[in-house]
């Protein structure tokens, strides 16, 4: 368990905390928005770090390799859920988003079965950091930002389509038989 995988843990420790505090008396206590925003941040800040180090120090396993981008989706999804409880995102905009998620993972489960990788691409970090930052947005609610907000969150959506598409072209092989 070396100090990227902790990282990992730590972020799927957090996500029980902020929730919590997101949904808190609905989500109407500004005080608890912000701890939940500086929850947020602070997980998916660990993102970032355990891949550095990771990447840096030559520490990347098999663990890390499985869970850090579990660890990225339970957090996303965890505040997507919360904010349609909140009624401050449609549902239609979840689904799209963790129907992705979905295909991308199955995806992801086939070409191991067949010893193939397939590494994240860069438009999967674009979304990953466009979702991150709507959802950052989201959860500060502040209606002067409304417009960058939903901006953000468009950007999000498209990109989170346009990374799904790029992965069905790259690797539409996986998925006949013999792998790529």
């Amino acid at each position: 368990m070396n100090l990227p995988n902790k990282l990992t843990v730590l972020r799927i420790c957090m996500i029980p905390f902020f929730v919590a505090a997101l949904l808190y008396a609905d989500g109407a206590s500004q005080s608890m928005r912000l701890l939940a925003n500086v929850l947020f941040i602070a997980a998916s800040l660990t993102d970032l770090l355990d891949g550095k180090i990771a990447r840096k120090y030559n520490l990347v396993t098999n663990f890390g390799k499985f869970m850090d981008p579990l660890a990225d989706k339970l957090l996303v999804c965890s505040a997507l859920i919360c904010l349609i409880e909140l009624g401050q995102l449609p549902a239609w905009i979840v689904i799209v988003i963790i129907s992705r998620e979905f295909i991308i993972s199955g995806f992801r489960l086939v070409a191991a079965d067949n010893g193939i990788v397939i590494a994240a691409s860069y438009w999967g970090k674009f979304k990953t950091t466009f979702q991150m930052l709507a959802v950052i947005l989201l959860i500060f609610n502040i209606p002067s930002l409304a417009l960058l907000t939903n901006i953000v969150l468009a950007a999000a959506v498209l990109l989170t389509i346009v990374s799904l598409v790029d992965y069905i072209v790259k690797n539409h092989k996986v998925l006949t038989e013999g792998g790529m």
